[in-house]
């Protein structure tokens, strides 16, 4: 029995789609990597109980975050993406965290630019605080373990490809090195499991800036300033998506596997249905990062305006300058940044 909801939030779902098609489905991925950093941090001395933990986000790992800080006795200070809705806002100061919310602007580097601005004033005047760095510190990758024990055992795949959004680097980044650590006797070598990013356009992560989708840069898988928990050696492909494919995507998959869930895990989805095409040896699975419902108005209130996902297909590129939209993909061949 757990013993707090954050540990029943941060449990995933493996739902088989097809005989080798798998999505892991969370409620809200962040829990997994809030929890354990907590946890690591109160275990180290890092923090004790009742400090503040403070960090920037556009939604879903302040909710994380407050969780984790309501699991552990901590207090939580967040600075909030103009994207913070109402429900968010409501729910995070009534677990008890405080939130600042930036100012509305049409330019997501600056609102993160004036995030991390004002954490820094934040830790000028607090420097008791500590400061969580969720898109800097790989301490955020600790709870995957656990997550990739659960798939290697419930897939029982040979070859495995793992397909996510990346945002921060911790979630697939995470999931790819546990799995292909050997499981029990090191003699055995590294598991064969290939990594497939998905990223939007206009993401400063793999080198796509220079190409704006006119729609929206899709939450939580893109950044427009670096992320240093990324390793991008990780990663064996590219899939660069836009919003429409990532809108087509969704729909598609409520409508024929009943699974809700956020734009990011659409255009997961897309990929990892091109991936499984190309590879018939191997089993992919892809991650859903939360539900749909923070998407209701935005994408599946269009749902009639969705592309059929049959007719969509990446372009295939050897380099960044040839990217285009709505898809594009790149072998990425494990590359450093």
């Amino acid at each position: 029995m757990d013993q707090h909801i954050a540990e029943s939030i941060g449990r995933p779902d493996l739902i088989r789609l097809d005989e080798r098609l798998v999505c892991l489905r969370f409620e809200t991925m962040k829990v997994v990597s809030a929890l354990a950093a907590v946890r690591h941090l109160l275990a180290t001395g890092v923090v004790r109980r009742g400090d503040t933990l403070l960090d920037s986000s556009s939604g879903i790992y302040a909710y994380a975050l407050a969780l984790a800080c309501h699991r552990y006795g901590m207090r939580c200070h967040i600075v909030g993406s103009s994207t913070v809705d109402h429900t968010l806002r409501t729910q995070l100061a009534v677990l008890g965290a405080t939130l600042e919310q930036m100012e509305p602007s049409s330019d997501l580097k600056l609102d993160q630019k004036r995030r991390v601005e004002r954490i820094h004033e934040i830790l000028a005047e607090h420097p008791d605080y500590h400061w969580m760095r969720q898109y800097h510190d790989d301490i955020h990758y600790l709870g995957y373990r656990a997550i990739a024990d659960r798939i290697r055992e419930a897939t029982g795949a040979d070859a495995l490809t793992v397909v996510g959004g990346v945002g921060s680097g911790a979630s697939t980044g995470a999931l790819a090195r546990y799995l292909r650590a050997p499981a029990d006797d090191p003699r055995d070598g590294e598991a064969d499991v290939e990594l497939v990013g998905v990223q939007p356009y206009g993401s400063v992560t793999f080198g796509a800036e220079h190409v704006s989708d006119p729609e929206i840069i899709i939450a939580g898988i893109g950044s427009s300033i670096p992320f240093g928990n990324v390793s991008h050696e990780l990663y064996d492909t590219l899939h660069w998506i836009s919003f429409d494919a990532a809108l087509a995507g969704s729909v598609d998959l409520l409508r024929r596997h009943a699974v809700f869930a956020g734009l990011s895990t659409g255009a997961g989805y897309l990929a990892a249905r091109h991936e499984r095409e190309r590879t018939p040896s191997r089993t992919v699975l892809f991650i859903a990062a939360d539900t749909g419902h923070r998407y209701v108005d935005t994408v599946y209130a269009r749902h009639r305006e969705a592309a059929p996902v049959a007719g969509l297909a990446p372009r295939d590129v050897t380099d960044r300058s040839e990217l285009v939209l709505p898809w594009s993909r790149m072998h990425w061949n494990r590359a450093r940044a």
